[in-house]
Order: structure tokens, then sequence, then C-alpha cells
């Protein structure tokens, strides 16, 4: 396999590649401007190429087959197949397309008790749809074990050991009990879990979205439930917006992101406190600390649930998806919430995703404190650099908020954003000539770029503007490499 630190894939040659390169890779490499432009707009000459994608959006070969066999096995004439981790996914993916008047079955499959939904073809883009928001996917490790292709020998005795420790780790850092640690097969599927509970414990409210978050964060809060409230946070006078709004309507849970991505910007959580106290006390507060990791900052001084996508930073090598939920044992709500997901048990992971999970976390602190110095060093390198508009790192957009939940020693995690001057036309020739890996996700040990909004909001970039997000955006998750080459690689691709 590649050593991307030293050899990132950057070429135009290695369009579609995995990152990292083998069957396992979550990100995919889009090393020109024109690739993720292409891919965007349905270019098949480009998305042909791929051998890989970010799981949730584009199946990887494996997942794929696993569903071609299912529809082989199970479906009838002009039906398709999704396959689930368990059942009660796909009896909730049948839930979501039956809003638009499709109807289907569910039933167990394989020797594993997978889930399939079965459905019309014509229902087949809305099914992917709520497998791309609400994340309970399959993993390429046991589609492949399904399939018969891979046969590591982890029992589920062992998996469910590497489970535990992920648990205590977890749990350790962020000072609460291995009880209080609920894992899921991706970031997505725990935000979605978290939305089913509130939705569920306080039905008929919305939820509210403060600040700019990742992009399908949002789209799930608007999807499901009586839907959201959005307040980007871009006005100070939102802070009365929002006090306003919780003073006239009762919500079921207030999410944020700390800091939030793309754009490193953090709410001011003292003063959320002090606005939920006047107004709606305990309305539960949901803070993501995917981008911080709990390395780095305390989100349980704030919130009542903590968030994360492990297959971030914590897991660091790219080939694996799982996220958590972290409860605040000190939360009014914690009896509640720990009933609710350990009656909704559909959590667990695979058994050799755990195990891959758990060795690939082991030096987690230490890879967590490497990359923020790293990503703030370039950041304070671009910020001075003369091609440089503006650069987006939590260390100055944090702000407050980010400080209050900021650990005496924390630092700032591994991203940050910047904007290059007459960006329209220097953008590109960046990107291209840039010696890094290029594609989607984040928290990888290589350094991985990716021109953010583009990527994440091509068909709504107006809106993306109008919230404070400029359309040319490159996001930097800074890896593991020494920062002076580092430094000369961004240096070299200005210079383009």
């Amino acid at each position: 396999m590649t050593d991307l630190l030293r050899h990132p894939l950057w070429e135009a040659d290695s369009l579609g590649s995995p990152l990292p390169d083998n069957e396992f890779g979550v990100s995919v490499s889009l090393p020109l401007w024109s690739h993720v432009v292409g891919y965007e707009e349905g270019d098949q000459e480009i998305i042909s190429k791929f051998r890989s994608g970010y799981p949730r959006f584009c199946c990887p070969p494996a997942i794929s087959t696993l569903f071609e066999k299912a529809e082989a096995e199970i479906a009838q004439e002009g039906e398709r197949c999704i396959v689930f981790p368990r059942l009660i996914h796909a009896q909730r993916c049948l839930e979501f397309i039956a809003r638009d008047s499709f109807s289907g079955r569910a039933q167990e499959w394989s020797a594993q008790n997978l889930g399939v939904a079965v459905f019309p073809a014509e229902a087949y883009v809305k099914a992917r749809r709520f497998w791309r928001f609400c994340g309970e996917v399959v993993s390429t490790r046991q589609a492949c074990h399904v399939l018969g292709q891979t046969s590591s020998g982890v029992t589920e005795a062992e998996g469910q050991a590497a489970s535990a420790a992920i648990h205590q780790c977890l749990a350790d850092l962020a000072g609460q009990q291995p009880e209080d640690v609920f894992l899921f097969p991706s970031g997505m599927a725990a935000n979605f879990a978290v939305h089913r509970m509130l939705t569920t414990l306080f039905p008929e409210r919305k939820t509210v979205q403060l600040d700019f978050p990742y992009v399908d964060v949002l789209k799930l809060q608007q999807t499901f439930g009586q839907g959201a409230h959005f307040l980007p946070m871009i006005q100070d006078s939102e802070y009365d917006e929002l006090s306003t709004l919780l003073k006239q309507e009762k919500i079921s849970g207030i999410f944020c992101e700390a800091p939030s991505n793309p754009m490193l910007r953090c709410v001011d959580l003292e003063r959320l406190l002090a606005i939920r106290e006047e107004t709606q006390p305990g309305v539960p507060i949901i803070i993501d600390d995917t981008i911080s990791t709990v390395v780095h900052a305390d989100a349980c001084r704030v919130a009542d649930v903590v968030t994360s996508s492990l297959t971030k930073s914590f897991s660091g090598a790219g080939d694996i998806l799982a996220g958590s939920v972290i409860l605040n044992r000190s939360s009014p709500h914690h009896a509640a919430f720990s009933a609710f997901l350990k009656a909704h048990a559909d959590h667990q992971l695979w058994c050799e995703d755990a195990m891959t999970l758990e060795e690939n976390s082991h030096d987690f602190v230490q890879r967590a404190e490497t990359m923020s110095r790293n990503a703030l060093a370039l950041a304070d390198h671009l910020s001075a650099h003369p091609q440089v508009e503006r650069v987006w790192h939590a260390k100055y957009q944090g702000g407050p908020g980010y400080e209050y939940v900021r650990r005496k020693e924390g630092g700032y995690g591994c991203l940050f954003s910047f904007l290059l001057k007459d960006a329209a036309t220097t953008s590109a020739r960046f990107y291209d000539a840039l010696r890094v890996c290029k594609g989607p996700s984040l928290g990888t040990n290589f350094t991985l770029v990716c021109p953010y909004t583009l990527l994440a909001h091509y068909e709504e970039l107006d809106w993306a503007e109008s919230c404070g997000v400029p359309r040319y955006l490159i996001r930097v998750s800074a890896g593991l490499e020494d920062i002076e080459d580092l430094i000369a690689r961004f240096d070299e691709a200005l210079k383009a």
C-alpha cells in the first residue's frame, strides 16, 4: 500500500483511487479541480474511474456487489435492493420512501441476518438518500465477509472486546462512564440516533441548528421529524433571534459544532447556556466535536449529548466508518437518553470494524496533538502569504465559545480553510499543482485537501455564500507530515 505521508496521490492519473489506496479507503482521489466539477455534474468519464468513494455517497465495489447479490436472490422484476446492517434499518428506509408513496418490503438475509429493503426501481434514488443522510450503512469489511472475499477470522467475542475497549477509551477521555458511550456504523448514524431520540422524547417539536454545519447534519434535521430552524450565526443579532425563538416555541434540541466544519467558528457557548436558562431551561444541547476531538475540547462542559465521527481523527487511517454518542452524566436528561439508546440498541459495530478501529486508535491522542500543531503552523504560514485572501482556523474564528470548552493544554484540531486572492481564477491552478492527497473526508494521518463548497454544496452555492461560506473555499485537513515539508508543498503550489 502506498505511503501517503511520503508519496501522496496528487497527480491526474490518480483520479478515482481510494484514499488510502486499498479496498477499505473511505476517501477518493480527486486530484484536479475539473475532476471535482465533473463529479458534481455527473460526468461519467470521471465517475467511471472511481474505484472508491465516501461510502455514504458512492458505494464501494464490495457494497455494490452485495446489493447486486441481494437483488439476484430476493428482488422480483422491476425491483431494487439496499442492504443494511439490521432489519430495523431496512424498515426505516421503507418508511422514508413511503413519504413519496413508494411501498416495499423488508427481510433478513444471509447468515449475518442483514436487513434488506426491497422496493420499486424508481424509488432507488430516494432510498439512497436515506442511506446517505442516516448513515446506517453496511461496512465494506462486512460486505467482503458476506461475499466470501475475505476471512479475517475475527470472532464476535473479539469484536465485542474491541468495542468495549473503544467505549473505555472515549469514556476516559470525556470524563464519563463506558456505559455512556454508544457506537454506530458512521458519524451520521450517530446523529440520526440522537435526532430520533429527541423527536421521540419531545414529539411535535423542531430542532435548532446554530452555525453553518457539515452539510448532512442540517439536511437530516430538515428532512426528518418536524424540521429545523437554522441560524447561521454570522450576525450577533442572531443570538437575540434565538432567544425570541426559544421564548415562543418549544424545541427538542439545539445542535452545534465545536468548531464548525468548514468555517471553524464556534457559537458563544457560555452565552448559549445563559439564553437557555432565561428562555427554555433544560432544552438539550448537542455538540459535535469531530473537528476538535475529545482530546482538545471538553464538550460535556456544555452539551447534554456529544456526537463525533470516529471515521476521522480517532481512526486516522481513513479505512473505516464509525461514529459515537457520549451522554453527559450531569445532564438532567441522562436517564431518559440512556434508556432510549439502550432500548434501541441497533448500533453495534461489525466485529472486524471494531477490531480495526480499536487498533487504529491506539495512538489517537498523540496523532490528534500532532495534527493540531501542523494545522495551526500551516494556517499561520498561509495567513501571512501575499496570495492568500483569508484563513479560517479555530484559534482565531472559534472565539470565546471554543475557548470555553478547550482543555487546559488543548489545541484546535486538524482542520482549517482558506481563500486565495482572485479565487475564481487562481484556485484551480493552485489545487491542481498541490502535491498532497486531494479528496473528501478529514482527520486522516495524511494531509487531505478539497474545494469544500464545490464538493458539498455544488447545487446551492449562492445559498452557501449567503451563510458566509465562499464558493472557492479550500479546506485543509493537516496530517502527520513533517511540517516544513508540508509548508514547502503549499508554497510550491502557490507559485504555479
